[in-house]
């Protein structure tokens, strides 16, 4: 097993613009592939960070599969020179996305960040731990998902960052506005989520 203090930083020059996409990975599939594609071309950015995360603070982890093995899956997935798959929240020991973003910034304090999520994600943003400081960290990049739109946009957080919405045809300046600062992207028609795949996965007899 790989230990957090030899997990590689990504190597990242001052003016790149990175996305950000935080999760389980449990499985990573092509819908995170797809998104990360989306947002590479419709946000204007250089790179996307898949941030495997050693566990969900929000979900239960006793079934997770080890961190190492996760991270070779998603980079079978990912399969992109654009796309870097890293463990680095082990490395930094973080769980929370607050603080990995707070480190990320810390390190890199030259590279355009942009938080990356799903519908799905906005609808629950109101219980991520200082949701509202995420928001002022970084900008924020919501992805949509056609069963999740109306659920997302009526959410708590969706409500309470209203004022700091920008309008999606200025996706390609997202990555050089000052947070806090989000946009809601559609397009993204893919449906596969990772719950759903674990939920079909048969268990090993």
């Amino acid at each position: 097993m790989t230990s957090p203090q030899r997990i590689p930083f990504p190597s990242a020059s001052d003016g790149l613009r990175v996305g950000l996409l935080g999760g389980s990975f449990n499985p990573p599939h092509a819908a995170h592939r797809a998104l990360s594609l989306f947002a590479l071309k419709r946000l204007q950015l250089d790179r996307v960070w898949w941030l495997v995360s050693p566990g969900n603070p929000l979900k239960d982890t006793r079934a997770l599969p080890a961190l190492e093995a996760r991270l070779s899956a998603a980079r079978e997935i990912a399969d992109h020179p654009a796309i870097h798959v890293t463990g680095i929240e082990a490395a930094l020991n973080t769980r929370y996305t607050v603080d990995t973003i707070a480190a990320l910034l810390r390190r890199f304090p030259n590279v355009r960040f942009v938080w990356l999520m799903g519908a799905d994600n906005l609808a629950q943003f109101h219980r991520w731990r200082q949701w509202e400081s995420i928001a002022r960290q970084v900008p924020l990049a919501v992805i949509d998902r056609p069963t999740d739109s109306f659920r997302a946009l009526a959410s708590p957080a969706a409500q309470a960052l209203s004022k700091y919405r920008h309008n999606e045809s200025l996706s390609a300046q997202l990555a050089d506005v000052r947070a806090p600062a989000w946009m809601f992207l559609h397009g993204m028609k893919s449906q596969l989520s990772s719950t759903e795949l674990r939920s079909h996965t048969k268990p090993p007899s």
